[in-house]
């Protein structure tokens, strides 16, 4: 997987925002963060409070007194802002920007730029972005939360990086699939089943059957869960010839 850019927090005002971006960082493979004046106390016990097993990140993470400190090693920086700009700049959204960052990080170190809970980030700091990412949203309501603007932002990276080309974990006891005789041992006893309940009273057997038959197929159930079926329609008749409903 390709180099994962810096995560750069600029003035972060809340401390329970500031655990929600570290653990957002973590959770997409953002393991260098760095704080410029942060206004809140960086109470790393009350961080990990709200963001659980990061203390590796935690203890990673520097402390810059200013902006071009932070900025000195990267070499390609995105500035993540919701408030549109009457200078030109130039502008992208998320994904966009994420490709692009994939893509620089094989030359350099690449960063994005976030902060300011009340305000965002100040035209000084734009300024020394390459580029800015919006998200896009209701223009009605548009202003979304610090964590949750890094938090969709993250994602993308991950993703651009190749995080969802991971497979699905496995099912814990995998089952084969089933087989002819199971699935004929399903229909034969459901249809027992139902006989007994008369569920065929004003039906035709066949054509109920043919759909039954028709919806398991289209289930295609493994072989456990073949065996969870007919025991179900087994157990009907077993029922009903303890209550004496049924003859044995």
């Amino acid at each position: 997987m390709p180099d994962a850019p810096v995560l750069v927090l600029v003035a972060v005002q809340d401390l329970v925002n500031l655990a929600s971006c570290i653990r957002i960082a973590k959770n997409f493979g953002i393991m260098t963060v760095r704080l410029v004046q942060p206004e809140c106390d960086v109470d790393f016990y009350r961080i990990e409070g709200v963001a659980h097993n990061t203390a590796d990140l935690l203890d990673r993470m520097t402390i810059h007194d200013n902006l071009d400190d932070a900025f000195a090693d990267l070499t390609w920086v995105v500035g993540l802002t919701g408030r549109e700009r009457t200078a030109k700049r130039t502008m992208m959204r998320p994904r966009e920007a994420a490709t692009e960052l994939v893509s620089r990080a094989t030359a350099g170190r690449v960063g994005i730029l976030a902060g300011r809970e009340d305000r965002g980030l100040h035209n000084d700091e734009v300024d020394r972005c390459a580029a800015l990412v919006t998200i896009s949203a209701n223009p009605a309501y548009s202003s979304l939360n610090l964590a949750q603007a890094w938090a969709i932002m993250a994602y993308e990276t991950w993703v651009a990086r190749g995080g969802d080309d991971a497979p699905f974990k496995l099912p814990r006891h995998a089952a084969a699939p089933a087989t002819h005789e199971q699935m004929e041992a399903i229909f034969t006893d459901w249809q027992a089943s139902l006989s007994s309940v008369e569920f065929f009273k004003k039906r035709q057997p066949d054509l109920v059957m043919r759909g039954f038959r028709e919806l398991i197929f289209r289930a295609n159930p493994d072989a456990r869960e073949a065996t969870l079926l007919r025991a179900m329609g087994l157990e009907v008749g077993h029922f009903l010839r303890r209550r004496g409903i049924i003859g044995e």
